[in-house]
């Protein structure tokens, strides 16, 4: 029985301790990846714009085969919506708005439905480095409500980091391959 006590009193410290440590943690943040692709540009801009294109570099979206978003409005263009619905709960349901666009950026307003509802906001930022050179970054911007900032900051981070770095590496591959 005592053991059971000690055991228990460790699970109520670590989860104080985790309240506290919370406390500082922030509760927005911005993940942020880059990757250099040899092409111009204008045809970097002219395929990420394209939410359709998703299909062929976003590990969400590729990670349920049976997924077939839905675009409404005209694809590319600021107001065009892509929503998607997966039984899988890791692709779960949603949808992603262009909200700005220019050569330089293209903004997104993301709406999470399932697994959990949410909103947070993303951005393609396109740097020219040569003719022939363009830096890519893919950033996303979440709040999170305490306590759960800390698993936000942390585990949704590291997912998210993640899955950007491959997309990236994916629209890499296939422009560079054309």
């Amino acid at each position: 029985m005592q053991i059971l006590k000690i055991i228990g009193i460790g699970i109520i410290i670590l989860i104080v301790v985790l309240l506290i440590l919370a406390i500082f943690i922030p509760k927005e943040f911005t993940i942020s990846v880059s990757e250099t692709i040899n092409k111009p540009q204008q045809e970097v801009f002219d395929y990420i714009r394209i939410l359709k294109n998703q299909e062929k570099y976003s590990v969400w979206i590729m990670e349920d085969p049976n997924l077939v978003p839905e675009i409404i409005g005209t694809d590319g263009t600021v107001g065009a919506i892509q929503k998607w619905n997966s039984d899988m709960d890791g692709v779960g349901e949603g949808e992603q708005e262009i909200t700005a666009m220019s050569i330089d950026r293209i903004d997104l307003d993301l709406r999470f439905k399932r697994p959990m509802k949410g909103e947070s906001k993303a951005a393609n930022i396109l740097s020219k480095v040569s003719e022939n050179q363009t830096i890519l970054t893919s950033e996303f911007y979440s709040k999170s409500i305490y306590p759960m900032n800390l698993m936000s900051y942390f585990m949704g981070g590291y997912i998210i980091k993640k899955a950007q770095t491959q997309s990236l590496k994916n629209i890499k591959n296939i422009l560079e391959s054309k």
